[in-house]
């Protein structure tokens, strides 16, 4: 990016923003707009600073933000966003991921990680690892019978061959490059597939993919 990623941090607690702002102001091309204290704020705090990535905090007093991502993920142009929190239960990630949060960090990850993660989902790459999929894909299988899986599984059946290799693939939390290597094709070409699946599917991001195969089933090495 040619000018500073625009930064919004949400977080109930005055230390924890101060933080995260002094920590993020040690990276030449990142810059926070603002800081907020409640999920509530979030929509005019966008509107009015036009941020490219939010730091949501999970549990805050009025409006908690999970219930905050959703209504910006609702929105024509959304920012990316980003939960950091201490709660890393398996609920609060599903919910956060199928909210369309672009990542998930806790709180105690380390400084050069946050600001990773932010270019990372800046540029169009959500963070997410293998490892919180593979964690993902133990819960939902340990919930039981998902109504969303027949439902997956149906809209799957719509993709191309090529398509759902692409998909599998975004599901086991393979980058671009990797899927490109993997099957044999450009990076221009894997994002034109990722850019046809979300379009197809009716999803906001890689993350929902992810989300989708492994609903159906899918996502294992």
């Amino acid at each position: 990016m040619d000018s500073p990623i625009r930064v919004l941090i949400v977080d109930d607690d005055a230390l924890v923003r101060a933080g995260l702002t002094m920590m993020l102001a040690g990276a030449d091309d990142l810059e926070v707009v603002a800081d907020v204290a409640d999920g509530a704020e979030v929509v005019p705090a966008v509107n009015e600073h036009r941020p490219d990535v939010v730091l949501m905090d999970i549990r805050m007093p009025r409006l908690d933000g999970l219930a905050a991502t959703e209504r910006l993920r609702a929105r024509r142009e959304p920012p990316e966003i980003i939960i950091l929190t201490t709660f890393d239960t398996d609920d609060h990630i599903l919910r956060a991921m199928r909210a369309g949060a672009s990542g998930f960090l806790l709180k105690h990850t380390p400084p050069p990680e946050i600001v990773h993660a932010i270019r990372q989902v800046a540029a169009g790459e959500p963070m997410i690892s293998p490892a919180v999929l593979r964690r993902m894909m133990t819960y939902v299988a340990g919930a039981g019978v998902d109504p969303r899986r027949e439902r997956a599984r149906e809209l799957l059946g719509r993709l191309s061959e090529g398509e759902r290799a692409v998909a599998t693939l975004v599901g086991r939390g393979r980058t671009n490059g990797e899927i490109g290597k993997e099957l044999s094709l450009s990076v221009a070409t894997v994002k034109a597939y990722v850019s046809r699946l979300l379009t197809k599917l009716e999803l906001n991001n890689r993350v929902q993919i992810a989300l989708l195969v492994h609903d159906a089933g899918g996502g294992e090495d």
